[in-house]
């Protein structure tokens, strides 16, 4: 990867890594005008993560996900629950490899095949975190389990079942507001998907 040579890093102090890693980042940056300005930020490291939209053709179902999300609470989210693709954190798999894993945990539904859509920086402001989108096809006959996540990663989640018209009624009513969630839907539109 080629460095930006505008950017010079002078500094990296870790203020926190009691989830994931919190770094003081201070660094100077060249202007066009080749004055050169110093600058501190908070920066967020939890690693990549993937989500996926599960969809059926023949229903013209999407399987969608609902859990608490404390920092939407935090943030004026009254319930703090948030409908969403299933989605997880690569841990040390490959994309691919990670977003069948977390299906299965997640939804019940073990795929063997997913398409990648897009990569994309979700919050590059502040979070380092590289978020791999993909859709899959489902089918009863894949279904394994009731899903809901790992015990072990507290994870409670119900998964849910929409037409696809329903999700997708559901981003201008608000009650689907994630981002990860509306950019594959509207690929699934737009590429008519279902």
């Amino acid at each position: 990867m080629r460095k930006n040579p505008e950017i010079e890093i002078t500094e990296t102090k870790l203020l926190s890594d009691n989830w994931y890693v919190l770094n003081k980042v201070t660094f100077n940056y060249k202007k066009e005008n080749e004055k050169v300005e110093s600058h501190i930020r908070e920066v967020y490291d939890r690693g990549n993560g993937a989500g996926i939209l599960l969809y059926n053709i023949s229903k013209k179902t999407v399987i969608l996900t609902r859990q608490f999300r404390l920092p939407t609470y935090l943030n004026g989210n009254k319930t703090g629950m948030m409908i969403e693709v299933c989605a997880g954190l690569l841990d040390k798999d490959n994309a691919e490899q990670a977003i069948i894993r977390e299906t299965e945990e997640e939804t019940g539904y073990r795929l063997k095949k997913v398409q990648k859509v897009i990569e994309t920086y979700m919050s590059p402001g502040s979070v380092t975190e590289i978020l791999y989108l993909f859709v899959g096809e489902y089918d009863e006959n894949m279904k394994v389990s009731s899903g809901g996540g790992l015990d072990a990663e507290q994870e409670n989640i119900e998964v849910l079942e929409y037409t696809f018209d329903q999700a997708y009624a559901m981003i201008e009513s608000g009650e689907i507001t994630d981002a990860k969630t509306i950019l594959l839907l509207q690929h699934a539109k737009i590429k008519n998907l279902i």
